[in-house]
Order: C-alpha cells, then sequence, then structure tokens
C-alpha cells in the first residue's frame, strides 16, 4: 500500500500534497494512525484537529 501511495504523490504536480499521519487515542486507551494525503496549506488544519 505505501508503493501506491509513493508511486501516486512522484506524478506531475504532486510536489503540492504531502502526507499528514497523526496518533488518535480510541475509547479503550489504545492509540492508532490515521493518515491523509493533503495539499501542503491544509496539514496544520489536520494535525490541529481533535
Amino acid at each position: 500500500m505505501a508503493k501506491k501511495t509513493v508511486a501516486s504523490l512522484q506524478k506531475k504536480g504532486a510536489k503540492a500534497f504531502t502526507k499528514a499521519i497523526k496518533m488518535v487515542k480510541n475509547e479503550k486507551g489504545s492509540y492508532s494512525f490515521k493518515s491523509e494525503i493533503l495539499p501542503k496549506d491544509k496539514v496544520n488544519d489536520f494535525l490541529a484537529k481533535k
């Protein structure tokens, strides 16, 4: 799956995008990871959301 993401980010015009990953705490107390591919100017909004 990671290879597919990396390949799609190498296309023309893809330098404007970034893959952002953050840790999210579940109700049970464990952590999981949430990742999205976003435009560079939207990364701070994604990381600030709970």
